[in-house]
């Protein structure tokens, strides 16, 4: 994928609306990849509005999930999954955070390097 998605993502429109609703669950996993980041839900939660999707999967097999970048409270990026499960229409899930790779990605953290 090609950088930012420019046109509007469903999925994290819902995402966004749910987060803003205070419907929100941190799966296990997620909660892992904080820690082992040291990155804050209160910096994802409230950063969410600034977010940019990376990467739409509204097909993904456990429900739509949106990649977005996001940054903490010090500006440093953060990659997050967000989903929804499948067949539901709440909560908004934070499956995975982490910070992205430099080498992985490309400056702004929106292109993978090939």
């Amino acid at each position: 994928m090609a950088g930012a998605i420019n046109e509007v993502s469903e999925t994290f429109e819902a995402i966004r609306n749910l987060v803003a609703a205070g419907t929100v669950r941190v799966s296990e996993h997620g909660y892992d990849e904080l820690s082992n980041d040291g990155i804050l839900v209160r910096d994802l939660l409230t950063g969410i509005g600034n977010a940019v999707v990376v990467e739409d999967y509204p097909g993904f097999r456990k429900g739509p999930a949106v990649l977005v970048l996001q940054f903490d409270r010090e500006q440093r990026p953060i990659h997050v999954v967000w989903g929804i499960p499948k067949g539901l229409s709440e909560p908004a899930v934070l499956v995975t955070a982490y910070r992205p790779d430099p080498k992985r990605w490309v400056e702004n953290y929106t292109e993978r390097r090939r």
